[in-house]
């Protein structure tokens, strides 16, 4: 790294992630950089970093970041950070009675999803097609809010003619809507609040979810990705050894989250607010391996290929986006 003699103010926004906190409270330091706390639900982060860019590095839907590259758009280049991965099969909901008992019965249905070019949706619909052989011009896709608030696409989308998207009426969120039998099925990125107050109209189409996760992951090796960090392009040219650096304050800060957890998990005292963290942390290692959380770019090269192929299929992306296009050149070889 070059020695900087004044370190660059540069202001960091993301959620509170505990594979983050460590950069965001000080513990771990990157060299040549004072950073700019902002902690930020990712609801206000994800349409700023795709407009007005007003942060020096910040947290990103893969998404819409793979949607930008196409168009040759957009502020940040990438770091192979993956702060924020998740399964995803326990967000197929349906309406009880509407005949739909597996994702395969989605075809030809209409289907809420909060916004089409969110990233739980990119890998749902991923699903959808490679498993179930659903493609998305299968679907009527109403987007909105999930089950309060109001949502919108954040970036304007470029859809062939005959797909069918379209935007519940402001006021509406897609729960009222399937229960009322508006719709047939939710993409979901959270369980309805109807669902968790034990309404039994809605229902999960994989209810056990962890057990269709873990068979998926062993079949493709994947954890979905589902937000990066961005770097101010700008920033990483006129300093080229900054997007390294950081990679390496993330790996670190990740490192000290994991080593916590672990210790959590082991002490003689239950310190963490659930009764069988140890049980989930067990059949995750054997599911998963030790190195779960994954962060590098050649580790994850098949998946991020695999998103850039959905961001394609699904009309999104222009062009199939290489996933060595996505990152910063210094940090391909992490």
């Amino acid at each position: 790294m070059t020695e900087v003699a004044t370190p660059l103010a540069l202001s960091f926004a993301s959620w509170d992630h505990d594979r983050v906190m460590a950069l965001h409270d000080g513990r771990v330091a990157v060299p040549g950089v004072r950073l700019d706390s902002v902690i930020e639900t990712t609801q206000k982060l994800f349409p700023l970093a795709v407009s007005t860019a007003p942060h020096d590095i910040t947290e990103m839907s893969i998404s819409s970041y793979v949607l930008q590259t196409s168009r040759g758009e957009g502020a940040y280049t990438a770091i192979p950070a993956f702060v924020s991965r998740a399964f995803r099969h326990q967000g197929f909901f349906a309406r009880a009675g509407s005949g739909i008992h597996s994702p395969a019965d989605f075809a030809g249905k209409r289907i809420g999803v909060p916004e089409y070019q969110m990233t739980a949706a990119l890998w749902m619909r991923g699903i959808l097609r490679d498993d179930f052989g659903v493609r998305a011009e299968d679907i009527h896709w109403r987007t909105g809010a999930l089950d309060q608030g109001v949502r919108r696409e954040r970036l304007a989308l470029d859809l062939p003619d005959g797909m069918k998207v379209e935007p519940i009426d402001e006021g509406e969120t897609l729960q009222d809507l399937l229960l009322r039998g508006e719709i047939d099925g939710l993409l979901a990125p959270k369980p309805p609040q109807a669902f968790l107050d034990g309404n039994p109209d809605l229902v999960r189409l994989f209810p056990d979810y962890q057990a269709a996760e873990e068979d998926y992951h062993a079949r493709t090796g994947f954890f979905p990705i589902m937000h990066v960090i961005g770097l101010r392009k700008t920033l990483a040219e006129a300093h080229p050894w900054l997007p390294r650096a950081l990679y390496d304050g993330f790996v670190e800060a990740r490192d000290l989250a994991l080593d916590r957890l672990r210790k959590l998990w082991l002490g003689n005292a239950n310190r963490l607010s659930l009764p069988w963290l140890g049980a989930s942390m067990e059949r995750t290692i054997r599911a998963m391996g030790s190195d779960y959380w994954s962060y590098g770019f050649a580790a994850n090269r098949a998946e991020l290929d695999a998103v850039s192929r959905y961001s394609v299929e699904q009309f999104l992306a222009r062009d199939r986006v290489a996933p060595e296009a996505l990152f910063h050149p210094s940090v391909l070889d992490t």
